[in-house]
């Protein structure tokens, strides 16, 4: 298992939610973290909750439905002169539930594909270049909703980029992961999910913590629901149960 104390991770949608919960379970672990969230303001909770577990915090903003602000956010990283080790791609967007505009595809596509991927593109060829480096990107399970097929179609093109870039680093130091958080009740689930946030950890983070140099996997979060850390790690890297389904 990776011990994440001393690394620093960047983690979309920090402000809230289960970006939050994950900031502070990584903390825990000492990770330091870089926050994101549309503004700085949104971050002020999550971040001074980190700081008291001792590690170090930064935090950066970004609408990341423009790729100039993304742009803009990632050179703000680099200035820090830190090493990311770490890339947890959990902001989303679901717009409503109705016949899919062309506007719900552009935007969904903007945020949930375009944005991660170009987190991703920026990252890792450092990663690669320095042996190590984790990336967990924010999958879904839905299926059979047409209504929502902005957000769907968004998730399934994230899916199949991520397991195609996990290709190419597969059997090295470089893993890059799928979290499927399932229906929670979050902004974006709604207060009829099934799930807790808290549901979600540790299996949502698991990727940052597999250590067998296979990529391209897909975690259902839940299925580690009350697990320790150490338990999920090794549910994890159990090749039968997680292969790739993209």
């Amino acid at each position: 298992m990776v011990d994440v104390k001393g690394k620093w991770a960047l983690i979309t949608g920090a402000s809230r939610g289960i970006g939050a919960l994950t900031a502070l379970f990584l903390a825990e672990q000492g990770c330091n973290l870089i926050l994101h969230s549309r503004t700085i303001k949104h971050l002020e909770h999550t971040a001074n909750e980190a700081k008291k577990k001792g590690v170090q915090v930064h935090t950066v903003f970004a609408e990341l439905s423009e790729p100039e602000q993304v742009e803009r956010m990632l050179s703000r990283i680099d200035d820090l002169g830190v090493s990311v080790d770490i890339v947890l791609n959990n902001a989303g967007l679901q717009v409503g539930y109705r016949h899919t505009p062309v506007s719900d595809y552009e935007v969904s596509l903007r945020i949930n594909t375009i944005a991660p991927m170009m987190i991703c593109y920026h990252f890792l060829p450092k990663m690669i270049e320095k042996g190590f480096g984790r990336i967990v990107n924010t999958s879904s399970g839905i299926a059979n909703e047409p209504e929502q097929a902005g957000y769907s179609a968004s998730k399934y093109a994230l899916n199949r980029v991520t397991v195609d870039l996990g290709s190419k680093v597969n059997g090295s130091d470089v893993i890059i992961s799928l979290a499927d958080p399932g229906w929670c009740r979050t902004d974006l689930g709604g207060p009829s999910a099934p799930n807790s946030p808290e549901s979600t950890i540790p299996g949502i983070v698991v990727g940052a913590f597999v250590d067998d140099q296979v990529s391209g996997r897909y975690f259902p979060a839940q299925d580690f629901c009350g697990m320790s850390l150490d338990e999920a790690v090794k549910k994890a890297q159990d090749l039968s149960l997680y292969p790739s389904p993209f």
